[in-house]
């Protein structure tokens, strides 16, 4: 029987700078937006894509470069802070009168110097509201899609979260991984994270042994 341990709470921190940053079809327009920066023709826009593909990552590099304040739409209210402004999320909290009012108050503020950059899973002109005045305004939107990354982008995307978890994985194995998940960031973000703890509480390499057992026990939970 494997020496077990109990696996440390700590959660890995994700390495966003712009060298960091896998540039692929999947996300260049939306990449080349941002690396414009201060040279913007515009004072808001949008990035919007799936979970997991990068849109936090392109925040967090232009709050680096820019000195935004970045805030959830699920935590805004009319009391915005001045200068640059990222909110993220925007189509994922309930829609309220509250909610869009303080939207609409950070859309009307936008200018050169108070830029303001929105987030959200679905194109900008579908984004719900309440608020009749936000329509013309999200659709009004420059907004740049981020799509489902393609086999090499989720290779390297696989081997960047091992890396930021200070872990060496065969090619081998994250050829396996990608033939049997779900091809979306997320799936595969949510995995490296199980291999990553099972292999710490077991002792055990992340190899294709231990891909083959975590597959099984999710399939049988599945079950």
């Amino acid at each position: 029987m494997r020496p077990s341990q109990l696996p440390l709470p700590l959660s890995p921190t994700p390495q966003l700078s712009r060298a960091d940053l896998i540039v692929s079809p999947a996300n260049a327009q939306a990449v080349a937006f941002i690396d414009s920066w201060p040279g913007w023709s515009v004072a808001t826009a949008a990035l919007y894509g799936p979970q997991g593909c990068g849109k936090t990552h392109l925040v967090t590099i232009w709050s680096r470069m820019s000195g935004a304040t970045v805030v959830s739409v699920r935590g805004i209210s009319e009391n915005l802070p001045r200068g640059p402004l990222a909110i993220e999320d925007v189509d994922s909290a309930p829609v309220a009168l509250a909610r869009d009012s303080a939207l609409f108050g950070a859309l009307e503020a936008a200018n050169s110097t108070q830029p303001l950059l929105l987030t959200g899973r679905e194109p900008p002109a579908s984004w719900a509201h309440e608020l009749p005045d936000l329509a013309s305004r999200f659709a009004a939107l420059v907004s740049f899609p981020l799509r489902e990354p393609g086999e090499d982008m989720l290779e390297a995307l696989t081997h960047k979260l091992f890396a930021d978890r200070q872990l060496s994985v065969p090619d081998a194995v994250i050829t396996r991984m990608l033939h049997l998940l779900e091809r979306s960031p997320g799936a595969i973000r949510d995995f490296v994270a199980r291999a990553d703890s099972a292999a710490l509480a077991q002792s055990r390499p992340v190899n294709l042994s231990l891909l083959r057992d975590l597959i099984a026990e999710k399939e049988g939970q599945a079950e």
